[in-house]
Parts: C-alpha cells; structure tokens; sequence
C-alpha cells in the first residue's frame, strides 16, 4: 500500500502511512470498576480534560490543546499510553505527560480529546485502556473529539464516528464513509468534535473552550492567544532585505527554560523540522528538561553548554514572561547571542523574548514588533502592524497566534516561498500562493 507523506515531513517526522489493521474487536473494553462506571461526573467547577499521547504523536496537536485548556482554566491531564512517561513525539520532541493512562481508567472527564499523528494514532487505537475510557464517553454523552489522522485511525474503528459528521487531515477524509465526510476545519456533531490537522489545532482547541465553559470564555481565550488578527495586521513586513544563506540544511538553536511558552516552543520546532531545517532544543537550566509556562514538562536535546560548541544559521528565543527571564540570566546564551550578531548569522525572538533581546543590546537601529503588553517597552523602531517583521538578519514575530506565520517567514527566508506553502498545506494551514 502507497504511503500518503505530507509534503517535506523530514525522517524524524514519521510519515503518513495507512496503519495495521486493529488486531481486536472495534468496541472490545477492558474491564472497568465500580467507580469507571459512573453514569455522570461528580459535581464540580472544575472541568476535567484527557489528552492521551503515544510515541509518534503530533506534538503541535497535543501540546496546544493541553495549553489552550488549561489557560482556560481546565484540568488538563496528559496522559502516556506508553510504558514510560517521556514519549517522543512525531517530529522528534520529548514531552513528559503526567500520569499512565492507567491511572485515568477510574476517572471520569468532561472531555477526551485525542491528537493524531502518526505512528502516534495508530499507538492510541491500540490501547484498550483509552478504549474504554473514549468508548464510556461517547456513551455516556460527554464531549470527545479528535483531530488530524485520529478521527479515522481511532475513532472509526472503534466504532465512535457512527451517526456523526466527522472531518480529518486532508491525507485520510477518504477513508472516512463518503456521506459523512466534511472538509470544515472544525466539525462538532452533537458531543464529537473533530479537526483536521496541526494548522487548525487553535480553533479545535477554543472549540472545546465554547462548549466547556461558554462563548464568553471562548472569546477572550482567542484574543490572548490573537489566533483571529488575520484581517487586521500584515501577515508579514521586510525591510533591510538581505540573503539567508546557510550549508546544506540550516542550523538552528532554540533555547528554552522554565517558564517558556511550551506552545510556542512546540511550533517553532515541529515547523521547522518539517522544512528538513536541523532544530536543536537547548536547555539552560541545570537539566535538559524543562517545565513550562502551562505546566508541561519538555526535554531538551542538549543543554545550553553542550549546544554552544556548535555554530548556528539562526539562534530564535521563545517567548513567556518568566521563561524569557530566565534566558536572559543564562551567561553562554548572551554569549551566543552577541557572536551571532557580530558574525552577522540570524537570530530573532517572539512574543516577550524582543525586550529580552533589546536589554541586551540587539535591537539598536532594528525594526521589530513584540507582545502587545510589552511592545511599548521596545525603544527601537516598532512596526506593530504585522505579525512577524524581518529585519536584515533579525526576525521577531507577535506571539502565540502567529507563531506559525513566524515559522513559515523563516522557511520562505531559507528556501522560497515554494517551501513554505507546502510545510503550510501539509499541515492544513492557510498560507497565500505566493
């Protein structure tokens, strides 16, 4: 059978592949206590939120559901179908979940939500402990929902697409039952909610917002995260244009620290790991992991020491107030960052890491736009218009909500627009032909 790969997954991205076929019966469950049983959730404010994760899952999926939900104000529990909690995502990140999904089989949930990926959705189909739980869901009339490949690699076989209207990633609507396949970004169909890949994760995510806590909440969700400025500001400005040149494939460094924005770190790598650019996490805390601003625990793939050994095309800071702090303190990435900008290589911030890089000196005679509660603080010329400006060998980009414009800017930069449009459809974000 062909494999289905979108466009420029790198090896480290596993590909598109039609899955094996499910080894047991469709709505087999392994058996449940007393207390899994429960017809209803106890009462409680809270909102209780599953999000399963597998080796191979799609990390941008996983980790902006978790983020977007628990600023919300949910209780966001990932959980790792694996033997270890550590999984290794699709596109090569390490993300720590925080319990076994055994741990979950007495609980009950407000919402199940599953990302996709692959081999990530074929490793959650074969679970029989987030069977059951998904299963109970569904039967029970609580929300589940699924996105990317999951909704046909997970939910058909399990019988849980029956009666619905069900969307998923452009690679897999085929195998979807031709009278209920829709194309929309977003399909909710009674308490399935379904999506289609990566790129519309955001909406998939103030979706559930909507429907757990009210339109209210949902609306002030999308204006911290600015997932809707489309019509408002430029997609992207440069000025001083200058060639991005680099050997065969471009280096870079992102560091990261307690309290950055994990989503934007997640973004950042998955993207550019997808155009075959080299990613390297780099941690500047005594340990390769790190804990974000949303509470998720991420491995790094060095330390900050081991990482300045090596020469970078490009060195980008993420975001998150406390995060971009703690960048700032760390002696070797200044280091780095000063040799990066007399050398005249790329470098560049998002969201808070702009005042970061002006404190220490980076910023004089540059463009540049930031985080709308900081930007004021920029002293250098600010083109608050656009989401992401270029500057010669300077690029700085909004925040959350353009983190994927900001990633496709450096693709465009590096390889032309062709590149970056197809990175854009492969996952189901819209981009301009040209």
């Amino acid at each position: 059978m062909a494999t289905r790969p979108p466009p420029y997954l790198p090896a480290r991205c596993a590909p598109y592949s039609r899955p094996p076929p499910l080894c047991s019966v469709a709505r087999a469950t392994a058996p449940l206590s007393a207390a899994a049983t429960a017809v209803s959730s106890p009462p409680s404010t809270t909102k209780k939120v599953l999000v399963p994760i597998a080796m191979g899952t799609e990390e941008m999926e996983a980790v902006i559901l978790a983020g977007v939900l628990r600023r919300a104000g949910a209780d966001v529990t990932l959980a790792s179908v694996e033997d270890e909690l550590e999984v290794e995502a699709s596109c090569g990140t390490h993300i720590v979940a925080d319990k076994p999904i055994a741990a979950c089989a007495d609980q009950v949930f407000d919402l199940v939500a599953l990302p996709g990926g692959m081999p990530g959705s074929v490793r959650l189909r074969d679970n029989e402990i987030l069977q059951s739980i998904t299963v109970r869901q569904a039967e029970e009339k609580r929300l589940y929902g699924a996105i990317c490949a999951a909704p046909a690699i997970v939910l058909m076989p399990w019988g849980l697409h029956r009666g619905k209207k069900v969307t998923c990633h452009p690679s897999f609507i085929g195998d979807l039952p031709t009278f209920r396949a829709v194309e929309s970004n977003v399909q909710i169909s009674g308490e399935l909610t379904t999506s289609r890949g990566p790129g519309t994760t955001f909406q998939f995510a103030l979706s559930f917002v909507k429907q757990l806590f009210g339109p209210h909440a949902a609306e002030d969700m999308e204006s911290t995260l600015m997932a809707q400025i489309d019509a408002d500001l430029e997609r992207s400005t440069e000025v001083n244009k200058v060639e991005w040149s680099f050997d065969q494939n471009p280096q870079v460094l992102i560091p990261i620290a307690n309290g950055s924005e994990e989503m934007e770190i997640i973004m950042l790598a998955d993207i550019l790991r997808r155009a075959n650019i080299n990613v390297v996490l780099a941690s500047v805390e005594k340990s390769t992991s790190i804990v974000g601003s949303q509470r998720m625990e991420i491995v790094a793939d060095k330390c900050i020491l081991g990482a300045s050994e090596s020469k970078y095309d490009l060195i980008i800071l993420p975001g998150g107030p406390a995060g971009a702090e703690r960048l700032h303190k760390s002696k070797i990435l200044q280091k780095l960052l000063k040799e990066q900008k007399q050398a005249c290589r790329i470098y560049g911030g998002v969201s808070y890491s702009p005042l970061i890089l002006q404190r220490q000196g980076l910023l004089q005679d540059k463009k540049a736009t930031a985080h709308p509660d900081i930007v004021n603080q920029l002293t250098c010329q600010v083109i608050d218009r656009s989401k992401v400006v270029i500057d010669g060998n300077l690029i700085t980009g909004k925040g959350l909500g353009t983190v994927i414009d900001f990633s496709l800017a450096i693709i465009r930069k590096f390889f032309g627009h062709r590149r970056a449009k197809l990175v854009a459809n492969g996952i189901v974000f819209d981009y301009p032909n040209s």
